[in-house]
């Protein structure tokens, strides 16, 4: 999203400070590669920094090589920022860091093949625990070692507005990884999930069923439009409605599609994969929603264009080009942060399988943001909940092979932590 106004960034010291910012905590261990166009700062990668053994060679040039196929999804880039975060990754202390030499050829390395691309290095740094300094001056006058306090970043002019704005830097995602459910899990949630297990056996292909858990997930989640109000309480029966239906493998992927790409992708979706029996099929009753109005009726859209043309209307997008963020050209930003929202909720009321889901749901959302470090950690927790359990072994693959989400490649169509621009 743009927005009428930009953050300046007038130093190294405020562009090192936006970093935890734009990842949402303070990297460790960590390369953080960010595009400039002109002056303008874009996209922000981050990867854990090469083993040392891997700091020469061919494990240096393919590291390279690595960075450099994230950077150019940023067609408008004329440039590179780099910042290394050299201090031990508190999740693994055991983790070695490259030696000085290691990242002087590391640099090196990236500058070369950057440079070569079209994205030269403009500047890079070096962050410590407790210094930073230039990586590439040696003014013995200005960047001498250990180099100027970490807390000129911390205390920069650019991170303070960010908090005056709201923004906060947390823990680093490993820390902070939801593990097992919490022990004042609410009983009579675990109880009405059994109870709408047992009434949905034998319905997952019933089309009346399915259109009517869309139903109560859309007025669910237009009750959580309010990020500032968070979630509404769930009455037990709702929690366990939404929670046994997150257990059913197709319901639970048209709840992501509709998130992202509207009902009528849900839909046409489902019909694709041959969802549904025959016939409209008879749905069970609903789930307690005192609190809960129906969903306000989907503003109309423009007129349906003609089968031939260039103005011919586009086939709704499958659930495959959905889930792979290749399809809508940008999705709802905003639903996806009120399912996240509900997810999260909902993995509070007990373990199991839709727990797992839950999880591998969130870690989806994370995925499409282009946090994959977020991801990663809720799909560790997924798999703690639910060993085994198949969409969250088939997203981790994607997380840590590096696969970009169709979406968080694309500037038009990626996810902004922040209103205002960075400039």
């Amino acid at each position: 999203m743009t927005a009428p106004e930009q953050l300046k960034a007038t130093g190294p010291e405020d562009i090192l400070g936006f970093i935890p910012h734009s990842l949402g905590y303070w990297p460790a261990s960590s390369l953080v590669a960010m595009t400039v166009q002109g002056k303008r700062l874009g996209a922000t990668l981050r990867l854990d920094l090469p083993d040392p053994s891997h700091c020469r060679g061919p494990g240096l040039a393919a590291f390279a090589r690595t960075v450099l196929g994230y950077l150019e999804s940023d067609p408008d880039a004329d440039g590179t920022l780099l910042a290394v975060f050299t201090a031990p990754d508190p999740g693994d202390p055991e983790k070695a860091v490259p030696d000085a030499a290691g990242l002087d050829r590391l640099l090196a390395q990236l500058q070369r093949t950057l440079g070569a691309a079209g994205l030269p290095v403009r500047d890079a740094w070096l962050i410590g625990e407790h210094y930073w300094r230039s990586a590439l001056c040696n003014d013995p006058s200005c960047c001498a070692p250990p180099g100027r306090p970490v807390e000129e970043i911390r205390n920069s002019r650019l991170n303070a507005e960010l908090v005056f704005r709201g923004s906060r830097v947390g823990a680093a995602p490993a820390a902070g990884t939801p593990g097992e459910p919490p022990e004042n899990a609410d009983p009579a949630a675990a109880a009405a999930e059994a109870d709408w297990g047992r009434t949905f056996s034998g319905r997952w292909r019933d089309r009346a069923q399915f259109a009517a858990v869309l139903d109560v997930w859309e007025r669910v989640l237009a009750a959580c439009a309010d990020p500032g109000a968070g979630v509404p309480a769930l009455p037990p029966g709702l929690a366990g409605y939404l929670r046994a239906t997150l257990c059913v493998p197709p319901w639970r992927d048209a709840v992501l599609v509709l998130a992202a790409a509207g009902r009528r992708a849900a839909e046409a979706g489902a019909e694709e994969f041959g969802s549904f029996d025959a016939g409209p099929g008879r749905a069970a009753g609903l789930p307690p929603l005192p609190d809960f109005p129906p969903a306000p009726e989907p503003k109309p859209g423009p007129e349906p264009a003609t089968d031939s043309g260039p103005s011919a209307a586009l086939p709704d997008p499958g659930y495959g080009e959905v889930l792979l963020g290749l399809e809508p050209a940008v999705p709802d930003w905003a639903r996806l942060a009120q399912l996240d929202r509900l997810l999260a909720r909902l993995e509070a009321c007990g373990g199991g399988e839709s727990r797992a889901a839950g999880l591998t749901g969130r870690a989806w959302i994370e995925w499409c943001r282009g946090r994959g470090s977020y991801a990663d950690a809720l799909l560790c927790a997924a798999a703690a909940a639910h060993p085994g359990y198949r969409l969250a072994e088939l997203l981790a693959e994607l997380v840590r092979r590096g696969t970009l989400c169709g979406w968080a490649g694309r500037k038009e169509a990626a996810w902004q932590r922040f209103d205002p621009d960075a400039a």
